[in-house]
């Protein structure tokens, strides 16, 4: 029998790199299977350029309105390709220092490119090899979701996989959904000189987030000439006339809408293809591999973590379980139960969201004992000083505990960190208010938040205070 190994880890995405990592530290004979490219979609298609064409996007937004600012505003040149451009040093930047084969290889990970298969409890299949294992850890991730829309094929389309590597940037551009992904790009686009309208079936875009402040951002994203069409019903795809069409109804009334270009981001699909999970009874359902809270399949010695176990389709929760799925291998029992996951829009400004929306607390908790708790940025002298007023930070109680917390704010992915600890840890309102922040900052919303919280409590015990004279009495 050939080498047995501790660990083969399917897919070198952002799970599988901190699987990998951590797995290294421990003295782990560890094999990493990888099927492209080292970083996964993170880096080649989703975080990395999304946010570094938003950069370029904000910039070209600032020049154009640098009025706000005391400054000249002037219309900017831009050219796509040289945006594009940049978006690929970044990539190319990240892969060189940090996402590459070389890196986990010095770090004693023995990396093998090729697509995975899993021929039994403990064996791998990578082209001619199998490798025999303790456990196996598949982070294999997901790709975008392609309805089945008549005509779409046909008519052609673009993905947040394949945009990156199109042809050219069109003039204008159909958003099928109005999900993370469809915003921040629609947003991104329009700011570049496309012409974009996003189609969202539901009655709001970003469905998941706190309604309130998504009609905020509802509102800036019109302005900037971003046309939403909301309750947006699409029947079929076509091309007429050289431009890509969609039919369908808005109201129950006949709509077309017409572009260069369509992109389809309604959701994803895991990747779960060529794995061989259903012949040896691993479930799978339309979301993703079925895993106990230890991050565990049906057959005791494989996990799957991130978004193809489906729970949570971010970076950063896929992370935090590959470590957690780890420790539960190699240290029986030690990370188990829910987590509490953040995320962000990172439209400007951003917004964020960690734990229940207003709706929800009601929804669970009834309406007596739940409050809600808003300051806007017209507040913060922060936000004035940067002419970001449009925006606020709202946060949900029960019975004074802090269970939901929304901030549509620049940076409020740096500031929702804190909140989800709060939640996390069941702390009350009234405690962040005994935390000192810098002065002046966003964040500093949240102690004030907190102090109100706080004086309302200590306002229910004036009966204790002792006034010092008939005047302060009187008062």
């Amino acid at each position: 029998m050939g080498q047995r190994y501790d660990l083969v880890i399917v897919g070198l995405g952002s799970g599988g790199m901190v699987a990998a990592e951590f797995a290294a530290t421990l003295g782990l004979r560890v094999v990493a299977i990888e099927r492209d490219r080292v970083g996964g979609d993170c880096l080649w298609t989703g975080c990395v350029p999304s946010k570094a064409l938003l950069a370029s996007a904000k910039a070209a937004h600032t020049i154009r309105h640098a009025d706000r600012y005391g400054l000249e505003a002037a219309e900017p040149v831009i050219d796509r390709a040289r945006v594009f451009e940049r978006v690929r040093a970044i990539q190319r930047e990240i892969e060189r220092a940090d996402d590459n084969a070389e890196r986990f290889e010095a770090e004693g990970v023995e990396v093998v490119f090729g697509a995975a298969r899993l021929a039994g409890e403990h064996t791998v299949v990578v082209g001619d090899r199998r490798i025999e294992t303790r456990y196996v850890l598949l982070c294999t991730g997901s790709r975008p979701a392609v309805p089945d829309l008549p005509g779409l094929e046909q008519a052609g389309y673009l993905t947040s996989e394949t945009l990156w590597d199109a042809g050219g940037v069109p003039d204008s551009l159909i958003a099928l959904g109005g999900g993370p992904i469809a915003v921040e790009l629609s947003q991104a686009f329009a700011r570049l000189g496309v012409r974009v309208t996003v189609l969202e079936r539901a009655a709001q875009i970003l469905p998941r987030d706190e309604p309130a402040l998504v009609e905020v951002l509802t509102r800036r994203l019109r302005e900037e000439g971003v046309e939403l069409e909301l309750g947006a019903e699409v029947e079929r795809a076509g091309v007429e006339d050289g431009k890509k069409v969609l039919h369908g109804t808005v109201g129950g009334q006949s709509r077309s809408w017409r572009a260069d270009e369509l992109l389809v981001s309604v959701g994803r699909t895991p990747n779960v293809d060529g794995l061989g999970l259903a012949e040896l009874g691993i479930e799978v359902t339309p979301k993703g591999v079925v895993v106990d809270g230890a991050r565990r399949t049906a057959l005791k010695s494989v996990y799957a973590v991130g978004d193809l176990a489906g729970r949570h389709l971010f970076t950063h929760s896929a992370g935090f379980e590959a470590s957690r799925a780890i420790r539960n291998m190699f240290f029986p029992g030690s990370a188990r139960g829910a987590l509490l996951v953040p995320w962000c829009t990172f439209t400007d400004p951003e917004l964020a969201h960690a734990g229940l929306t207003e709706a929800q607390a009601r929804e669970r908790h009834g309406d007596d004992d739940v409050r809600t708790w808003r300051m806007g940025l017209e507040h913060s002298d922060r936000a004035r000083a940067e002419s970001a007023g449009e925006g606020a930070l709202l946060l949900v109680t029960v019975k004074g505990k802090l269970v939901g917390a929304h901030a549509l704010a620049p940076s409020a992915g740096e500031l929702i960190g804190e909140l989800a600890l709060a939640i996390d840890r069941g702390l009350d309102l009234a405690d962040l208010g005994s935390v000192v922040h810098v002065y002046p900052t966003l964040a500093l919303a949240i102690q004030q938040l907190g102090g109100e919280a706080a004086y309302e409590k200590a306002r229910r015990l004036r009966f204790l205070a002792r006034p010092s004279g008939p005047a302060e009495a009187r008062a």
